[in-house]
């Protein structure tokens, strides 16, 4: 299903195209070098001081089942729906402290989220689908994982291909075949002072 974005001029075309679709292809796999393009993408975004805060933990379903089992049962059960067919997980991690001092590093989050997004981009250009998803219990991943106390689970992604949207049923096809809208850029974005629309 192609749903570009609908935009007031031209934008990249990768980012135009991003779209967290939830008809995932049980049937193909993402290879071994994909996941690790993926993961460059991720390791080279911009980060404070260039500490680089996040941590993946990346599950292949074809590769690990059991494991890729464990991360999908801290999965909400609205998204286990859907996910089920996702070949890879992600769980993205930002680290609470600098690395070069120890010192609490208040732009983790936001360095680690440009690393998340990284991937979602680098996922569309290579013909793969990720959707990220905020709907996963944490302290079951911390727990099953071993995910130390300074580390904040932020995020846990899909992988895979595009199947029919046929393959889904009931809110989530709703929400699959929902049109795509954004709030206005006048909202969102100011000039000069706060709440100033950008013409």
């Amino acid at each position: 299903m192609h749903k570009p974005a609908i935009t007031q001029v031209t934008i990249n075309e990768t980012i135009a195209n991003r779209w967290s679709g939830r008809a995932y292809d049980a049937d193909l796999t993402v290879s071994h070098d994909q996941i690790i393009a993926l993961l460059e993408a991720a390791r080279w975004a911009p980060s404070c001081f260039g500490d680089q805060p996040w941590r993946f933990i990346v599950w292949n379903k074809n590769t690990d089942a059991e494991s890729w089992q464990l991360a999908f049962d801290c999965l909400a059960a609205s998204n286990q729906t859907w996910v089920k067919n996702a070949p890879v997980l992600l769980l993205v991690c930002a680290d609470s402290l600098f690395n070069h001092n120890q010192q609490e590093n208040r732009w983790a989050q936001y360095d680690t989220g440009a690393a998340a997004q990284n991937v979602c981009l680098q996922a569309g250009s290579m013909g793969l689908m990720a959707h990220q998803m905020g709907g996963f219990n944490a302290e079951s991943a911390r727990a099953a994982f071993a995910i130390p106390a300074q580390f904040t689970p932020m995020a846990m992604l899909s992988i895979g291909y595009a199947a029919d949207i046929a393959t889904l049923e009931g809110e989530v096809l709703a929400r699959e075949i929902a049109a795509r809208a954004r709030r206005t850029l006048n909202e969102l974005f100011f000039s000069d002072k706060w709440g100033k629309a950008v013409d």
